[in-house]
């Protein structure tokens, strides 16, 4: 996926590619990939040519590919995928790169090595110590926050409350800022059926979630809602906002995914440095099979591109 990805010549026109892993796996996915791309170890990312046709691979010996075959769940991949890892967080808190776009791990992997981290994600907040990051999805038009994710239907409804919604507004507006998009217009999606309907239908917009956008309003945010979940991503096809705040994991992951499945790409935003990754897993079914699909990968690649050059021209910190 990695390979075939950096085989798109576009690629190059918008960020230089560097690949943190072992140059043995790489030469393996040449191979599986049947690619005409040639390969160069470097000691550091300074030293690569990043020209289209050479990939560029900061050489982590940590693993032979007869330890790691292809679809097998191990101890020795997972922590190989974490040397990886930790390496990339590393140079990019030392600023010798600007983002990480990051493959899928196997997360079962990761706990067979003993790693106290459960995914990605809580591996880039613990070792940056960014308690405070949050997920954001991007994809085409669309940019959606998520109130709460990894909860049971029931707990997440029960989670919109006036005390929970307005400080996750305000992460929201502080993450936008942090992209490069101070004056972003952020919609906060409804909760129940029409919105409500003032009472009829449930009575968090009335309780929580009204309440909590004029708050934010009054902080000078440019909020907006609560809107009915079923019209509030059509804003982004008339420019209407920027941002959409949906209240829990299928409000915002099932409007992505229909708009655009293979362009959906997860960013954690309130890290040191750019942080995309692919929204999909392993697909070890298809693993070694020369199958995959590497649109993903390139879309997490020109995403984290995009972010890195709104940064630095806007001036924002992405602290």
């Amino acid at each position: 996926m990695v390979v075939r990805s950096l085989a798109n010549p576009d690629i190059y026109q918008q960020v230089r590619p560097l690949i943190i892993g072992s140059k043995k796996i790489v030469e393996r996915a040449l191979l599986v990939t049947n690619s005409q791309l040639t390969m160069q170890a470097v000691a550091a990312p300074a030293n690569g040519i990043y020209r289209s046709g050479t990939l560029d691979v900061l050489d982590i010996d940590n693993v032979q590919p007869d330890a790691v075959p292809f679809g097998v769940i191990s101890a020795t991949a997972g922590q190989a995928a974490y040397d990886y890892i930790k390496t990339a967080i590393a140079l990019a808190l030392d600023k010798k790169i600007d983002g990480v776009a990051t493959a899928p791990i196997q997360k079962e992997a990761i706990h067979q090595a003993g790693i106290p981290y459960i995914g990605h994600t809580e591996m880039f907040t613990g070792l940056t110590d960014s308690p405070k990051a949050v997920t954001m999805f991007h994809v085409n038009k669309m940019r959606i926050f998520f109130l709460s994710r990894h909860l049971s239907l029931l707990k997440a409804c029960q989670y919109v409350t006036y005390e929970n919604v307005l400080p996750f507004i305000e992460n929201c507006a502080v993450a936008m800022k942090r992209l490069g998009l101070p004056n972003a217009r952020l919609a906060v999606a409804a909760l129940n059926p029409h919105g409500g309907e003032q009472g009829l239908c449930g009575d968090e917009e009335m309780t929580a979630l009204a309440p909590a956008v004029k708050t934010a309003q009054e902080k000078g945010i440019r909020a907006m809602g609560p809107i009915p979940a079923d019209s509030i991503f059509r804003l982004f096809d008339i420019d209407q906002c920027d941002a959409v705040l949906s209240l829990y994991h299928d409000q915002g992951h099932i409007a992505a995914k229909v708009h655009d499945l293979a362009r959906t790409v997860s960013v954690t935003v309130g890290l040191p440095f750019v942080r995309t990754s692919v929204d999909h897993g392993t697909a070890f079914d298809i693993a070694g099979k020369g199958l995959a699909s590497s649109k993903s990968m390139e879309e997490s690649i020109r995403v984290t591109g995009l972010y890195v050059n709104l940064i630095q021209a806007n001036g924002s910190d992405p602290v």
